[in-house]
């Protein structure tokens, strides 16, 4: 199997975990369980607590000790014991705690995954700018097959989808031995820095003023990240309490119409390159908060019925959100390092975007949420919710382009250095 194959075939398995449960975990908690709203954003902080440190740490453990695909490979076996147990617990705190567990499998490995491509394609001579954006592509097509499988196997309120999950995971785990070889850079090193001792390596890129910026951002714009997982498929699944709606395609199969997020993916990954290598980095990340503000504006006013176009249409710029950001600032992040530190550089934009940015996101948004946009009988304000990301999302783009400033050189773009 060619090296590309491989790859593609990593991706497809890490994000179809992801996706067997992220969209649809919400319904299995209401519809299932009838636990608390309050409850649910403790579990859905998890993730971004879990990001808090251990892509650092695993980042860290990867660049000095053990070998990146196998740390991979173990992560993803320990997700898949933890995702068989999910269903067997009848207690919101309890699984709070178990999916933190699970969260501290799965949420590294985003990163690793990054590291071991680049690693493999660097090793093999090619054009990561130029390569890697097909190969992620197939990371997105896995999250929709994921989706799709447990939405029309009816799964989305059963805790089915964790055992889909589990499956995924453990295969997954088991093939990661099989890649390509990535080694510690740091093994044996002859100076160790007070920074190299405690695992801080990575942070010294905050002494570069533009990095440390971009790396704010990225918090920023993590955060807005997380806004869109965590109400999304709510949103949604709220209109069944309308009789006009309830009986519509987008209530009733909520997890579909959000997939359509993740066919715009697959689109725009492909337009990356293209894009950093015309505009730059500064004008790419631009785009996607431009793209954020307009996901939310039209969540704001479209619905089920005859809105059902803007939700649409936000779902088809959310493509261009997510992998604006996501896809390219992992490659900045990479053309900015040493190559001794990879691992742990994508382990701290990992901290940066799904850690403190999520933690932020859904703890802030909460906040306000319960005091300004929910109603005396429980029921939410969604425009004024949605309207209320969508003008967070404008005031960072227009701070980002007085405060990050980046010469854009074509030529440094054309391929990343190979180590």
């Amino acid at each position: 199997m060619s090296l590309k194959l491989r790859l593609i075939a990593m991706n497809f398995l890490q994000f179809f975990v992801w996706g067997s449960w992220l969209i649809t975990i919400g319904a299995y908690w209401f519809q299932n369980r009838h636990w608390s709203g309050e409850q649910f954003g403790a579990i859905f902080s998890t993730m971004g607590i879990a990001s808090l440190f251990m892509p650092s740490i695993t980042g860290v453990i990867a660049d000095k000790w053990i070998r990146a695909e196998r740390l991979y490979g173990c992560l993803h076996i320990g997700g898949a014991i933890v995702l068989c147990i999910v269903p067997m617990i009848d207690d919101p705190r309890t699984l709070f705690w178990v999916m933190l567990i699970n969260m501290m499998c799965y949420m590294p490995t985003i990163a690793l995954a990054i590291t071991v491509a680049y690693n493999a394609l660097k090793r093999d001579g090619a054009d990561v700018v130029r390569v890697y954006p097909p190969i992620r592509v197939w990371g997105t097509v896995g999250f929709i097959a994921a989706m799709w499988t447990v939405s029309l196997m009816h799964l989305e309120t059963t805790t089915g989808q964790f055992y889909v999950a589990a499956a995924a995971a453990l295969l997954l785990g088991v093939y990661a031995f099989t890649l390509p070889p990535c080694p510690p850079r740091l093994r044996g090193a002859d100076h160790r820095s007070w920074l190299d001792v405690f695992g801080l390596t990575s942070f010294a890129l905050f002494k570069n003023g533009k990095v440390a910026i971009f790396f704010i951002f990225a918090m920023l714009l993590g955060a807005a990240l997380q806004l869109t997982n965590a109400y999304g498929d709510t949103f949604l699944h709220d209109f069944d309490k309308v009789d006009a709606y309830k009986n519509l395609i987008a209530v009733r199969y909520p997890a579909i119409i959000m997939s359509i997020s993740q066919v715009s993916e697959t689109l725009f990954i492909l337009a990356i390159p293209f894009f950093l290598k015309r505009f730059g980095i500064k004008m790419v990340m631009l785009i996607s908060m431009l793209a954020w503000t307009l996901r939310f504006g039209l969540f704001a006013f479209g619905d089920p019925g005859a809105g059902l176009w803007m939700i649409v249409l936000s779902c088809i710029v959310y493509g261009m959100a997510f992998d604006f950001f996501n896809i390219s600032g992992s490659l900045f992040v990479e053309g900015q390092s040493d190559p001794a530190i990879r691992a742990s550089a994508q382990g701290l934009f990992m901290l940066m975007t799904n850690g403190i940015g999520a933690v932020l996101g859904s703890s802030i948004s909460g906040v306000i949420i319960d005091m300004y946009f929910t109603r005396p009988d429980r029921s939410l304000d969604w425009h004024g919710i949605w309207m209320t990301f969508a003008t967070y999302s404008l005031v960072v783009a227009v701070l980002f382009v007085f405060l990050f400033r980046h010469k854009h050189e074509p030529e440094a773009l054309r391929s990343l250095p190979v180590h």
